[in-house]
């Protein structure tokens, strides 16, 4: 059974919502699926690349997790208003050095009126971290188990 999309404005449930679909999504690694959340002519900025359109965007994705393997992601709502959301977000993953990593950043999304993301600025630091200093240890790909401590909880 298809769900209703999720369109602006956006309550607070809707964007808590919406930010837990993405991360969901994102934990897929499936870059054609995830894709398909934005809208054909999204513009993204990811650090320092800029991409357009959702060829692009899975391009983009398909080279990110090959370099960002084993790769697990969590997001939180930080702000909303009418189409836009803010977000935090830290992920871990093994870089192709071998090493583990831990991504923290913010997005800035908005949101045509289907629901789908037009615009997302991604601002990303990434610090080296042991293996033995992880924390998301769920089976991946997939969802975060519903019971795994959210980014407060964990003191990100």
């Amino acid at each position: 059974m298809a769900t209703k999309p999720i369109v602006p404005p956006f309550t607070r449930e809707d964007a808590v919502a919406k930010v837990r679909g993405a991360e969901d999504l994102w934990n897929t690694r499936d870059p054609e699926r995830v894709a398909l959340a934005y809208s054909p002519d999204s513009r993204w900025r990811n650090r320092t690349t800029w991409v357009t359109g959702r060829d692009e965007i899975a391009a983009f994705l398909v080279q990110k997790w090959d370099r960002e393997r084993d790769y697990r992601l969590i997001k939180e709502m930080w702000a909303f208003g009418d189409n836009r959301i803010a977000v935090r977000f830290a992920s871990e993953s093994m870089g192709k050095d071998g090493l583990w990593y831990r991504s923290y950043g913010n997005e800035n999304w908005q949101f045509d009126q289907e629901g789908r993301c037009q615009f997302r600025h991604a601002s990303i630091n990434d610090l080296q971290i042991s293996e033995s200093e992880r924390l998301y240890r769920w089976d991946a790909p997939g969802p975060r188990p519903v019971d795994h401590q959210g980014l407060t909880d964990l003191g990100l």
